[in-house]
């Protein structure tokens, strides 16, 4: 096995749009500039929000950028009683709690986190008692919540550089499981990391937040921790975060108007890989990939790169 493993773990709640596939494509020049082994992992536990069409173009985009990997796709919507199993040991050691708050109480209770306005969970399910938490489960089927420790987790990201976060204050007692039933992203995206073996985890900086959580549960699960790189995120002309919902955005759009080559080098230049915006092909790209040259700050496409071709 090679000693670098990373991943693509899209969710397909819509269609891949340009800063989802910059990131795509740092994730994988950064493995296969070092020999290593790519995978993907699609995220689609919320399965009404995820349909399957929606993975399979997301397949084909990456697949028409030249984006491929080196063993089947993974399905979290098919990996539920591996996920239950992990959760039940956290259960069994006494290191989780029923919480019955609806999503009204929650939003009224949270108090906004520190810089990032990320919710933290004033505790107010920790201390049921066996007999109320019974009382409840007649009336509102819980969710499940891990209790964190009062601590300072710290790492180095291979992007933003040391973060910490003091896990009461920045987290808070977090969810692994939700009330329906269906598996919370950080217990997920953890174990599906350590059984696929992944060494090298490249995402967007608007979840850099989450990482101490996935930390903590790494520690108690008894999992490596794998090197993160949380990259800058892609904005329009006019410093507008890209979304799933802008349709001007995916491949779709941009393919009747630019090569493979000119798309590839426009997310190779927003990125900071290339100096200037021309096209581009993947092995060259491999060639000359570098952590160094990757941007640390959000990125704006370019002038023009969303106007309708002319007539």
């Amino acid at each position: 096995m090679s000693a670098v493993t990373g991943r693509f773990a899209p969710t397909p709640s819509g269609r891949l749009h340009l800063g989802n596939l910059m990131c795509a494509l740092i994730a994988y020049l950064s493995v296969r500039s070092e020999g290593g082994r790519f995978l993907l992992r699609v995220e689609d536990l919320d399965g009404p929000r995820c349909p399957r069409r929606l993975a399979v173009r997301a397949m084909e985009d990456l697949a028409f950028l030249g984006i491929t990997w080196d063993e089947p796709p993974l399905f979290q919507s098919e990996r539920t009683e591996i996920y239950q199993r992990y959760a039940g040991q956290l259960e069994a050691r006494g290191l989780t709690y029923p919480c019955f708050c609806t999503r009204a109480q929650l939003h009224a209770a949270f108090a906004p986190n520190r810089g990032d306005l990320l919710p933290v969970y004033p505790g107010t399910c920790a201390h049921l008692t066996p007999e109320e938490a019974a009382a409840r489960r007649l009336s509102r089927r819980p969710a499940l919540r891990l209790r964190v420790q009062k601590e300072t987790l710290s790492f180095t990201d291979g992007c933003q550089g040391s973060c910490s976060a003091f896990m009461p204050r920045d987290c808070g007692d977090f969810i692994i499981r939700r009330s329906d039933g269906i598996f919370a992203y950080h217990l997920a995206a953890v174990v599906d990391d350590a059984l696929s073996g992944v060494t090298q985890v490249v995402r967007g900086r608007d979840i850099l937040a989450s990482t101490p959580q996935q930390l903590y549960l790494q520690r108690l699960l008894g999992f490596d921790t794998p090197a993160y790189f949380h990259i800058p995120l892609l904005e329009d002309a006019e410093g507008r975060r890209l979304a799933k919902r802008d349709r001007d955005l995916d491949l779709t759009s941009l393919s009747r108007r630019l090569t493979r080559a000119q798309i590839l080098g426009l997310l190779a230049y927003s990125a900071g890989i290339l100096p200037e915006n021309q096209p581009a092909e993947m092995e060259a790209l491999i060639r000359l990939f570098d952590w160094k040259h990757v941007r640390t700050q959000d990125a704006r496409l370019p002038e023009g790169v969303l106007s309708p071709p002319s007539s």
